[in-house]
């Protein structure tokens, strides 16, 4: 059995989702708290496997919550929101980055029509991240680029990342775990920067365009929500929107596309790789971050073997290494990196001079 623990001020959403958990015979509620320092002292007695999360309660909201059980206790906990305001969603990303995997919209009422399709999504959230082991976070380090500097990662013998062919863009995947690592890469990425870069970001839907939001305020990127046929431009950031896969057309516009879901994902992060490995071939580098599942692990594999350099984020930095993972077991991935070393790396890659400074970069194979 999953043991859950409810934080939630509202009477009406903690019964719906005590209901909701109840009908399911995997799940029991171990819990429930009416605010944040009920939260961590519930935490704390009743060891529950995931936490679900409200932001806005009184005594303790949930981002403080958050980090003071991830600081002593860690438990998965998921972050339940109904609120789509710019202001109100930075606190939401300021949880993720104190160790929350995951956001989800509050459930809808039984005689909703998307009740049913908020049910299931609830439960797999549940079941998949009562799977993940979380470890302990540093006091007082809530935002990840105020960590203290990590050395590069180094292997006997040593490697460099050498190119002969221009990269023209770079491709991106992430899920549970995955914004506050794009914000820590993309916050290093200058002005200057030369070529586009592709997201995908498996993340619940009506949050996208938060993301985009909070990434956009917080790092200075010029970050969009991708449109059908939109031209890419240099140094700025597309992410694909809920419900369409992305990749790029040979005229170097962005495609959409209504296709069938690949790993159980649309978007899906193996569709934006082999669409970009097809058009661009060795022109182009992919990433593969912190994420459950497999998406985008043979996707990735198609990059490399169209010639393309591949990185994949570090195990010791990822909240989840499942999607890395697989693509390390499948010999997609020939750089593996943690995020502070992956900006360092595309900047040189795609610097008129990197020749030089990547002779410097040691990186540890896959």
């Amino acid at each position: 059995m999953i043991k859950v623990l409810i934080a939630d001020d509202s009477h009406t959403t903690m019964e719906y989702l005590k209901y909701l958990l109840d009908s399911d015979d995997e799940t029991t509620i171990v819990g429930i708290a009416e605010n944040g320092k009920e939260a961590v002292a519930l935490s704390k007695k009743k060891h529950p496997d995931v936490i679900l999360m409200d932001i806005h309660m009184p005594k303790m909201n949930g981002f403080e919550a958050t980090r003071i059980i991830m600081e002593n206790n860690p438990v998965p906990i998921i972050i339940m929101s109904a609120i789509h305001d710019v202001k109100e969603t930075a606190v939401i990303f300021r949880a993720m980055e104190a160790g929350a995997v995951s956001i989800l919209n509050k459930p809808w009422g039984v005689n909703h029509p998307d009740h049913e399709r908020d049910y299931e999504e609830l439960l797999q959230n549940v079941k998949l991240m009562s799977e993940i082991t979380m470890v302990k976070r540093h006091k007082h380090v809530t935002d990840m680029t105020k960590k203290p500097r990590q050395p590069m990662p180094r292997v006997p013998g040593g490697g460099s990342v050498a190119r002969s062919a221009d990269i023209g863009i770079i491709a991106m995947g992430a899920s549970a775990g995955g914004p506050p690592v794009l914000k820590e890469i993309l916050l290093k990425i200058p002005d200057t920067f030369p070529i586009p870069i592709l997201i995908v970001q498996h993340i619940s839907r009506g949050f996208i365009d938060c993301l985009i939001n909070w990434l956009g305020q917080t790092t200075g990127c010029a970050i969009h929500l991708a449109s059908h046929g939109e031209i890419l431009l240099p140094g700025h950031v597309y992410f694909a929107p809920d419900g369409y896969h992305m990749g790029v057309q040979h005229s170097k516009r962005i495609l959409l596309s209504k296709a069938k879901p690949e790993n159980s994902s649309r978007p899906s992060i193996s569709f934006l790789f082999r669409s970009v490995a097809k058009v661009y071939g060795p022109s182009a580098a992919g990433i593969l971050l912190t994420g459950m599942g497999k998406d985008g692990a043979d996707g990735l594999k198609f990059m490399k073997d169209k010639g393309a350099v591949t990185f994949a984020q570090d195990k010791d930095s990822s909240l989840v290494h499942g999607m890395a993972g697989e693509a390390m077991k499948g010999n997609a991935v020939m750089y593996e990196l943690s995020p502070e070393n992956i900006a360092k790396v595309l900047i040189d890659l795609v610097n008129k001079d990197a020749n030089a400074n990547a002779n410097q970069i040691t990186c540890k194979f896959g």
